[in-house]
């Protein structure tokens, strides 16, 4: 922790390379991946402060939208899309993943009932022919595809995407590598970037 605070001590210091940050924000890219400390979007991307907006949850999971109660994730989702006007959204999965993972094992949540019920807005069970595979590969890239999936079902989406105001990206970043894969609507494959 020492570490971080030290960094935060001195992070203020710079403040004239983020004064313009001050008059609002505008960013291209709505980011949703996974909680995950491994995953830093900013690093990956090697986005700066104002271009990427990010929405993190355990399993980069987009809940169903209406669900009967107003979510986080709808709402930042809603807000990216009508509000900043974000071009494109990115679902990044990640290797290794623990969420994608308890789901293909069956794993007992039952002493983590909030993740245990969260879990349950990942809409299926992702395929994985082998789920033994620590690094949960096809199961991640196959949730990757049903989170955009549900992604279409936000009404602020469709439209815009109809109108080719705003694209949609699958990636896959391999935590044990750093390599980042996206998806390929033609072969529905994820290929290296």
């Amino acid at each position: 922790m020492q570490p971080l605070i030290d960094n935060a001590r001195t992070f203020g210091q710079r403040s004239d390379e983020f004064a313009e940050l001050a008059e609002g924000q505008s960013p291209e890219v709505l980011f949703i991946t996974c909680a995950d400390s491994r995953v830093v979007p900013a690093l990956i991307t090697g986005a700066r402060p104002g271009q990427l907006f990010e929405l993190r949850t355990a399993g980069n999971i987009v809940p169903p939208y209406g669900s009967g109660a107003p979510t986080g994730e709808a709402a930042t989702i809603e807000y990216a899309v009508q509000v900043l006007g974000v071009q494109h959204i990115v679902v990044c999965g990640h290797s290794h993943c623990g969420a994608v993972g308890a789901l293909v094992r069956g794993d007992d949540l039952n002493a983590v009932p909030a993740v245990r019920d969260w879990l349950r807005h990942a809409a299926e069970e992702p395929k994985c022919s082998d789920p033994a595979d620590p690094t949960v590969a096809e199961a991640v890239q196959n949730h990757v595809r049903t989170q955009l999936l549900r992604l279409r079902s936000y009404p602020c989406i469709e439209p815009r995407l109809r109108a080719g105001q705003l694209r949609l990206h699958g990636w896959y970043y391999e935590v044990h590598t750093g390599v980042v894969r996206q998806n390929r609507a033609e072969s529905d494959t994820f290929e290296a970037l």
